[in-house]
């Protein structure tokens, strides 16, 4: 990635990635989704959801409305989801973005992500990279009448630094986003009901997509683990091992790892575990499960 910041300085980073569609990198995920234990129903709509306070009440649309249970429910809708605004009762700030793909040339370095921060190019950002060898160009605004402006000083200022060129635009398309701005809130969820991803107001700046919302659910899962982990017992009488993720780490919808406590025959277990829990204060939203002497650890 390359960035240029509010002055005009610019600043490389170097890692390797893979430059894919994300649509396609989506179905991807999706699909070892389900190889590993999640259910997909497609073309459905979660519509409503209740906290009852042992379970959540989940209203689905798809070929028919219906009604089904839930332990918890993780919300990846995005960034417009309908679900939070329900339950939070707000609406919050969002940024326009708005991108075309174009048939040309420009004397850029395909291999990298440009960003650039000058506020005269954008109100929050604009962009450049290559897919599939169509030149991708891109700015976000706080004012949606305003993208159109921002856009053609954007283009003015590739074409006359990088000497872009567009033959033909193919393709022109806007979506939402987060305004990430100092001190905003970020919403976890309430009760039983957790969010991930944009909705909860994480940024993913490279747009939207169910990927955003399985990795903050993922890091969710890792983050407790550890802070567990980190008050877990470690004397001459016991062992802490973990966490780890458990051999099958996403179970029908939940990201799950493992802690194994060995001791001494001599040991209370139950006091031990006890007092470990005591000291650590879990969230509603986070589930821990404790097994003494467990025959399988899938």
């Amino acid at each position: 990635m390359i960035f240029t910041n509010d002055k005009g300085k610019e600043y490389r980073f170097e890692q390797e990635g893979l430059n894919v569609w994300r649509s396609g990198f989506d179905n991807w995920l999706a699909g070892k989704a389900v190889e590993r234990g999640a259910q997909l129903r497609d073309c459905t709509t979660a519509v409503f959801c209740e906290d009852r306070g042992e379970f959540v009440s989940v209203t689905l649309h798809g070929d028919k409305t219906y009604t089904e249970k839930a332990r918890y429910v993780l919300d990846c809708e995005g960034v417009v989801g309908a679900l939070k605004r329900k339950i939070m009762g707000r609406t919050d700030g969002y940024i326009t973005t708005f991108q075309t793909f174009n048939r040309g040339s420009i004397e850029l370095d395909s291999h990298y992500f440009y960003a650039y921060l000058q506020p005269e190019l954008s109100q929050y950002d604009a962009w450049f990279n290559v897919k599939d060898e169509l030149l991708v160009l891109g700015v976000s605004v706080k004012e949606p009448e305003k993208t159109e402006y921002y856009y053609e000083k954007f283009l003015s200022y590739m074409k006359k630094e990088h000497h872009l060129y567009i033959e033909e635009q193919t393709k022109a398309e806007k979506w939402l986003m987060p305004h990430i701005r100092p001190g905003c809130t970020v919403d976890y969820g309430r009760g039983r009901i957790l969010f991930a991803g944009e909705i909860a107001g994480f940024l993913n700046p490279m747009g939207e997509g169910i990927s955003a919302g399985m990795e903050s659910g993922y890091q969710a899962a890792e983050a407790a683990a550890y802070y567990l982990g980190k008050c877990a017992p470690n004397t001459e009488l016991i062992e802490t091992l973990g966490p780890a993720p458990a051999p099958m780490n996403l179970l029908r919808g939940r990201y799950r790892y493992r802690l194994l406590l060995k001791t001494a025959k001599n040991v209370n277990i139950q006091e031990v575990l006890k007092k470990w829990l005591n000291m650590v204060k879990i969230k509603s939203n986070v589930r821990v499960d404790v097994d003494i002497n467990p025959y399988s650890f899938m």
